[in-house]
């Protein structure tokens, strides 16, 4: 592909970052389903196990982002937007027409196809903006996809709010804001998400700027859950309502005052550091830049982190040139930390590992997730909002901290992010038993631990990807690893949990089934596969260790030397 137009300068990466946040509230519209699902299965007579299989057409559209990352290597991020755009528009269309009864008696498989469709929507969404701040931000890794990720676990929130205030409670005018509020939102923020020039060095106020976009997000998350619960509780008149809307509006444009600051407190150029293995290669300065110099000598795709926007055509022409006139060895095989190809990453037993541990613990908080609205009326409750709340608010606060907390620990200590995906899945072993056990308020406990753990886990396995992997082709690899989320949706959710849940409705002689019995087989299956993925995650931390000690070893992140060629 030809050279991407980089925009050079400090604040256009903050302005991306800060119209990525929105962008990523539009693509958790997934963790909409439950919302509407329970009015999809009365409105189309559907079977529990059919709103199951439905959930995991939900799952498998938003995390099937193999197109996008290979698009994302292709096109710049707003061509890449624009399909989202289009999936969105035309899947949640379609499921609008069908609840709302403007169209009558649509075939279940038009639904599943449009569920896909809709959902896929958050694939392109996601990648576009994970990719492009990844890159722009390359030594703040686990920080930046904590940010990222965090806002697309409190997206569930926000839209658990409008649909209590705006939306009226209702299925029809939620699918009505899908359909066309997200693509427009999209379109909008769709100009500020570009390709920066990556920084050489760490500015000191870099660390500041990322405290704010997360102490803002925390605030964000905290009045969220404190709106569900007033929202549940007390009748509000609708300006009162709107009032309190133009507060969410207004936090999630706050990390917008980064680049607003920045432009009125101009930073001393001495305050940026060059960190160990970075080079003063590119040219610090306002306004676009028509150059794509990688950092470092294009020779080496190991330390090379301008590399992802060259085309990988030229680069392979070059190195056979250098390869035919004698001035560098044949290429080897890359290293760990090294960027790897995707066929060069599949035949890894790390990638397996990583997919399989990925599998088994966010397929099965992604189960949960699906029958929430169903685990709450099982359980004996009426209204599911303040559930998916409580699981939305724990979420983001697993994605945010995990961001944060390893990004800690793998430059103090080198240790690997995978670590805490360990705890996190002996945690989801305890979660599971208290749901099967049925405990008085265990309902409430089990979910909020159940959202940290499956926060923890979406967020970590994306700065765990690019570090073993490289950022060159980041975005086919991490999209792969996403497929273990909708493969577990079908086993444990399509075919365990709603097999399990009929089964035990058939035995009440209703097509609603009541008390602990109606998941309590799959909550001790996903107990049993989550100490699985315990053992085999501790092997997988115990083979990447030294790769963490070779790229942080310094306090910071240093790149790979370069590999022979």
């Amino acid at each position: 592909m030809p050279k991407l137009k980089l925009k050079a300068g400090s604040r256009p990466p903050w302005v991306g970052l800060a119209a990525a946040i929105w962008v990523q509230i539009a693509a958790g519209n997934g963790y909409n389903f439950p919302l509407y699902s329970s009015a999809v299965k009365s409105v189309l007579g559907l079977t529990q196990q059919q709103i199951t299989i439905l959930g995991v057409a939900n799952d498998i559209g938003e995390s099937v982002g193999l197109l996008p990352g290979v698009a994302c290597n292709k096109f710049p991020p707003w061509a890449v937007l624009v399909v989202g755009v289009f999936a969105c528009f035309l899947g949640y269309g379609v499921i609008w027409l069908a609840v709302s009864q403007t169209i009558n008696g649509l075939p279940y498989w038009v639904l599943w196809i449009a569920l896909v469709v809709a959902s896929n929507s958050n694939a392109w969404f996601g990648t576009a903006v994970l990719v492009t701040n990844m890159r722009n931000f390359p030594l703040s890794r686990g920080t930046v996809s904590g940010i990222l990720k965090g806002y697309i676990g409190i997206s569930a929130s926000v839209y658990t709010v409008l649909y209590s205030s705006l939306l009226e409670n209702s299925a029809s005018n939620l699918l009505l804001f899908l359909t066309l509020g997200v693509p427009v939102l999209c379109l909008v923020m769709m100009y500020f998400i570009r390709p920066c020039t990556p920084p050489s060095g760490e500015d000191s106020s870099v660390h500041v700027h990322f405290l704010f976009t997360e102490a803002a997000s925390v605030l964000l998350a905290i009045y969220l859950l404190t709106l569900t619960v007033i929202y549940d509780t007390v009748s509000l008149s609708d300006a009162v309502s709107y009032v309190l809307l133009v507060i969410v509006f207004i936090l999630l444009l706050s990390p917008l005052g980064i680049p607003v600051k920045m432009t009125l407190f101009r930073a001393n150029a001495g305050t940026i550091t060059p960190l160990a293995g970075s080079t003063e290669h590119l040219t610090q300065g306002e306004g676009n830049s028509t150059q794509a110099d990688p950092l470092l000598s294009p020779s080496s795709s190991a330390s090379n982190l301008g590399s992802f926007f060259e085309s990988e055509y030229a680069s392979d022409v070059e190195t056979l040139l250098a390869v035919g006139e004698g001035a560098v060895k044949k290429k080897k095989r890359p290293r760990r930390g090294e960027d790897f190809k995707f066929h060069e990453a599949l035949i890894k037993l790390d990638f397996w590992l990583l997919w399989v541990v990925y599998f088994l613990g966010v397929g099965s908080g992604v189960t949960v997730l699906n029958n929430l609205a169903q685990i709450g009326v099982a359980f004996g409750g009426d209204d599911t909002t303040i559930l998916l709340s409580i699981f939305s608010f724990c979420n983001f606060v697993g994605r945010l901290g995990s961001g944060a907390l390893s990004e800690h620990f793998v430059r103090t200590r080198t240790i690997p992010r995978t670590l805490w995906t360990t705890c996190t899945l002996v945690v989801m072993v305890l979660a599971f038993i208290l749901y099967a056990l049925a405990f008085t308020g265990s309902l409430y406990v089990s979910t909020a631990l159940l959202g940290v753990c499956y926060g923890v886990q979406y967020t970590l396995m994306v700065p765990t990807v690019s570090e073993i992997f490289g950022l060159k082709h980041f975005g086919i690899i991490y999209n792969f690893m996403q497929i273990g989320n909708p493969v577990g949706a079908l086993l444990f959710s399509g075919l365990l949990a709603g097999y399990v849940y009929d089964a035990e409705a058939a035995k009440q002689g209703s097509s609603t089934c009541t008390g602990p019995e109606c998941f309590r087989l799959t909550f001790l299956v996903l107990a049993g596969m989550c100490g699985l993925g315990t053992i085999l995650s501790i092997f997988l931390t115990i083979r990447i260790r030294p790769v963490y000690q070779m790229l942080y070893a310094s306090g910071s992140f240093r790149l790979p030397q370069a590999s022979d060629h």
